[in-house]
């Protein structure tokens, strides 16, 4: 398949539109953000309260913003951190890709594969009504699943280091989205997910 065309090919077969770019970066320089995400973003074990209980994960995340923005989900609240200038790099790579415009991204790191995320939607209020998500994937390949909230059809999409998944329009009110844990990955993977608050 012309990787130049991938793009602009839906994934999804209706409800929703998300577009897989591919690899965005050669491995060398896929490797050098690697380093540095892993170096230079403040990483934080993530928290949610689930039940009425403070759940503390495995996962790290951090959030980063264009001010210092609150963003709630799992009934935890969190303020942005300053943009460092690995990751306005990479903002501007990804808004010139998607022809979109984002003023916020959280990260997670996924130290191996038996870290993962539960089927879920991306419908916090906070964020722009079926505004695009853009998800850069660095370090460890993995599967990435859809399920449509209705019917259950899923479908996944494997995600390569330094590339770039695109979720918008009515995508997050049809359809769920996780990413499974495996025994078999042992590396690293860190996600950013580029998003807008309202």
């Amino acid at each position: 398949m012309n990787l130049f065309n991938y793009y602009t090919t839906n994934l999804l077969p209706k409800d929703g539109v998300v577009n897989y770019y591919g690899k965005l970066f050669s491995e060398q320089k896929a490797n050098q953000y690697l380093d540095s995400l892993l170096k230079n973003i403040e990483w934080k074990n993530d928290e949610a309260i689930i039940y009425g209980k403070l759940i503390t994960t495995k996962r790290k995340v951090a959030w980063y913003g264009n001010q210092p923005f609150e963003y709630k989900y799992s009934n935890i609240t969190k303020t942005a951190l300053t943009w460092i200038p690995e990751l306005l790099e990479l903002k501007t790579i990804v808004e010139e890709k998607t022809n979109e415009t984002f003023n916020s991204c959280l990260l997670n790191l996924y130290h191996n594969g038996s870290e993962g995320m539960a089927w879920h939607s991306d419908a916090e209020k906070d964020l722009k009504k079926d505004g695009a998500i853009a998800s850069l994937s660095f370090g460890a390949e993995r599967k990435f699943g859809f399920r449509h909230k209705q019917d259950k059809q899923t479908l996944y999409v494997l995600l390569e280091h330094g590339s770039l998944l695109v979720i918008k329009h009515t995508t997050q009110n049809h359809w769920l989205h996780r990413l499974p844990p495996t025994t078999k990955i042992l590396k690293p993977r860190v996600n950013l997910t580029f998003r807008t608050i309202e």
